[in-house]
């Protein structure tokens, strides 16, 4: 039997996590298309260590294997296949192994820590696991003015909140509360009434109201994100408009289910992405 390609084996873990990010992939020249699933697979497998090994110990091992193995990667040595297909694509769209490197000291943080006393501290971790994932995206899909990167950066921010929003009763389950425990206070919720999970245990007027807070940083994010969009890098930054909008239809369907996010993980159909996708790729906005 063959074997896989690098560049089939990062197209396949892209797609395999079943992320909206791939549906904003699909319309992409074929030379960005295969960055961007590169570093989005990059991404993944980075993130597959914490999220997957439940040794921290091993886990830390694993990622000090990935901080060499993009050092070595920049030298002209890259081992492994998601790093064989994105060291290509390395120098023409400026990703640098600060870049990478920032990526898995964000993961590293969910290694050290499962609770943030403020949201400055949840800031600098959404800064390297988001904010720097939306600035090496922006450089992909193209940029002519510095304050892309801004929006872009700001953008990854965005995302990230909206994920921490959706996936409170996922993290709960490993132990794991990115709500900044400065606002846990704030609205009277306990750390307890969230990891326990349980209908009705956890959900609260205090509980839905703590929610609002959260959802409403977020769409203030959005806009504060999308204004910094220079008008002529818009039609390059296309892609990140369709995630920018994927994202923030999931927000809203979260708010209009309530903010149940203990027990269940909202999602969005494929078909409704790949529309959401098609209509800002027709609307390009």
């Amino acid at each position: 039997m063959a074997s896989t390609s690098p560049q089939q084996y990062a197209q396949d873990k892209a797609a395999g996590s079943g992320s909206s990010f791939y549906y904003a992939f699909l319309f992409l020249p074929p030379p960005q298309r295969a960055a961007i699933t590169a570093f989005y697979a990059f991404c993944r497998e980075v993130d597959d260590v914490v999220d997957e090994v439940r040794d921290a110990g091993v886990a830390a091992t694993k990622l000090a294997w990935w901080r060499q193995e993009v050092a070595k990667s920049y030298t002209g040595q890259p081992s492994h296949p998601v790093m064989q297909a994105l060291m290509p694509h390395a120098h023409v769209y400026g990703i640098s192994a600060e870049h990478l490197q920032a990526v898995i000291q964000g993961c590293q943080m969910d290694l050290d820590q499962t609770r943030y006393l403020d949201f400055a501290g949840l800031q600098r971790y959404c800064d390297l696991v988001a904010g720097v994932v939306g600035e090496v995206a922006a450089r992909i899909f193209g940029h002519t003015q510095p304050a892309t990167l801004d929006y872009a950066h700001r953008l990854g921010l965005a995302l990230q909140l909206t994920n921490i929003i959706r996936d409170v009763g996922d993290d709960a389950r490993m132990g794991r509360i990115y709500l900044p425990q400065s606002e846990l206070q704030r609205f009277e919720v306990k750390a307890h009434e969230i990891l326990k999970r349980e209908k009705p245990w956890g959900y609260s007027e205090r509980f839905t109201a703590l929610m609002q807070f959260q959802a409403e940083r977020a769409h203030r994010t959005y806009d504060s994100a999308l204004a910094l969009l220079p008008e002529a890098d818009r039609a390059a930054q296309k892609s990140g408009l369709m995630m920018a909008n994927i994202y923030r239809a999931l927000l809203r369907e979260i708010e209009a289910d309530g903010f149940l996010v203990l027990h269940q993980r909202t999602s969005l159909t494929p078909l409704r992405k790949l529309w959401i996708a098609l209509l800002t790729h027709w609307r390009g906005r």
